[in-house]
C-alpha cells in the first residue's frame, strides 16, 4: 500500500516533470534526431518515477542512473551494429544490459529500455553513432540526478543521494538479530532487494520500539 501524503504524491508528480522538461530541452539544444530524442524521454520517463517517487530506493541512486543507462545504452548501440534483426538483437541487449548492471551493481530497470532504443529507432541511429550514448543518454541521465539532488535535498524525509545522509555511526544492537544473522538472510532470499542493510535495520528498530511501548 502506498502510505505518502497528499503532499508527497504532489512533490513527486512536480518533480519529474521538471526533470523531463530539462531532458527535452537538452535534447533539443544539442539537435539529436526527434524519433530518437523521443524514445529516450520514454525511459527516462521511467527514470524521473524512481528519482521522485521512490528516491531513497537503492535503485535510484546516482551510479544506478548514470551507469544503468550508460552500459545499457552502449550495450544496445554495439548490438545494433552487430546484429540488424531487431527481435534478436532486442532481446540480446536486454538480457546484456540486465546482467551488466547486475554485475556492476548499477541496476536500473529504465536502462532495459534504453538498450532497446538503438534497436528501434532504425538508422536514425547511425547518424550519431557512439555520440548516442555520450548524449542523450549520458548527459540526460546526468542532469536527472543533478535536477534529483537539488530537489530533493531539502525536503523532508527524502534522502538524495543515500551517501550524503549516510552517518560513519555503529549499527545498533538488536536483541534477537546480529548482523550476521541479516546478511545470512539476505544471502539465503538470493535476489536483489531494494532496500539497505542499515535501512531494514532501522524499520526493525522502529517496530521493536513501538511492540515495547505497549506492553504494560
Amino acid at each position: 500500500m502506498n502510505y505518502s501524503s497528499h503532499r508527497e504524491k504532489l512533490v513527486s508528480g512536480l518533480g519529474g516533470a521538471i526533470s523531463i522538461f530539462c531532458v527535452f530541452w537538452l535534447t533539443r539544444f544539442f539537435e539529436q534526431e526527434l524519433s530518437a530524442s523521443l524514445l529516450l524521454i520514454a525511459s527516462m520517463g521511467a527514470t524521473a518515477v524512481l528519482l521522485f517517487a521512490a528516491p531513497n530506493a537503492a535503485l535510484s541512486q546516482p551510479w544506478n542512473v548514470i551507469g544503468g543507462h550508460t552500459v545499457s545504452g552502449a550495450i544496445g548501440l554495439i548490438i545494433h551494429f552487430l546484429i540488424p534483426d531487431p527481435i534478436i538483437g532486442g532481446a540480446l541487449s536486454v538480457g546484456l544490459a540486465i546482467t551488466a548492471m547486475h554485475y556492476l551493481n548499477c541496476l536500473h530497470p529504465p536502462g532495459g529500455a534504453t538498450s532497446l532504443i538503438p534497436l528501434i529507432s532504425g538508422s536514425v541511429i547511425d547518424t550519431y553513432g557512439i555520440f548516442f550514448v555520450l548524449m542523450p543518454v549520458g548527459l540526460g541521465s546526468i542532469a536527472m540526478v543533478l535536477i534529483a539532488i537539488a530537489f530533493n535535498y531539502k525536503l523532508k524525509g527524502r534522502r538524495y543521494p543515500q551517501s550524503l545522509f549516510d552517518e560513519p555511526e555503529p549499527v545498533p544492537h538488536y536483541p534477537n538479530i546480529t548482523h550476521e544473522d541479516l546478511v545470512a538472510a539476505l544471502n539465503e532470499v538470493d535476489s536483489f532487494t531494494d532496500i539497505s542493510e542499515q535501512d531494514l535495520l532501522h524499520i526493525y528498530d522502529i517496530a521493536t520500539s513501538r511492540s515495547l511501548r505497549r506492553k504494560p
